[in-house]
């Protein structure tokens, strides 16, 4: 840490009568990773967890299809677009998993670009790192294969999830997280999504899309549990 930088930590733990043994108690607590208060609706069977979650997220407005493969996103995704009379096209997540679908055999009439999202793309389709039963809450996390602005560029933001990466509470999604990478390749952003974005700030009624995505469509491909 830098002298400026810690110079300017330690006038605000002194205005805060704060000392050198509450810092160490912080890192310690940082270290051991402790649970909050788990609600018990999140500590179910996984199957009951993958129904909560879709319960949790059709409260907030978002929109859910269960799918038996990955093979069935493309025309999942084209099938959802034309329903709601919107444009033939999406802006696909550089993953791998996901640019390796059928799109061309599955879904001729949709047009697929790949890449960060642009001002005119109006659809984007990424992959989740995790769902969090006990709100509806999606995580995603940037890097490579997702850059962030897919998440709150374009309006419409289809999300494909795994059962299998469907957890109970928020801890266990960070254990997940933990588990999977490690401190030198953290990502740099988090995202947790419940829903659309929304705002009461106008005379308290709620508008979607204010500051994010207007819609947000979630499909959940059934897989073993890891």
């Amino acid at each position: 840490m830098s002298a400026g930088r810690e110079a300017v930590l330690g006038a605000v733990r002194r205005s805060l009568g704060h000392g050198a043994t509450d810092t160490a108690a912080a890192r310690a607590r940082i270290a051991a990773h402790p649970r909050g208060l788990l609600p018990e609706r999140s500590q179910r069977e996984a199957a009951a967890q993958v129904d909560l979650f879709q319960e949790q997220v059709e409260a907030v407005n978002a929109t859910v299809v269960r799918l038996a493969s990955l093979e069935e996103v493309p025309r999942a995704a084209a099938d959802y677009l034309k329903d709601r009379n919107l444009p033939g096209a999406l802006r696909l997540a550089p993953e791998p998993e996901l640019q390796t679908l059928p799109w061309a055999e599955t879904a001729p009439m949709l047009s697929v670009a790949s890449g960060k999202a642009e001002p005119e793309d109006a659809t984007s389709l990424t992959a989740a790192f995790a769902g969090v039963a006990e709100t509806g809450t999606l995580m995603l996390h940037s890097g490579p294969k997702g850059p962030t602005t897919l998440n709150f560029l374009p309006e419409n933001h289809i999300v494909v999830l795994k059962t299998s990466q469907v957890v109970g509470a928020y801890e266990e999604a960070w254990d997940r997280m933990r588990r999977t990478q490690d401190a030198r390749t953290l990502p740099r952003t988090v995202n947790l999504i419940t829903g659309p974005s929304r705002t009461g700030d106008i005379e308290q009624t709620i508008q979607l899309g204010a500051h994010g995505p207007r819609r947000l469509h979630i499909l959940l491909v059934e897989d073993a549990v890891e």
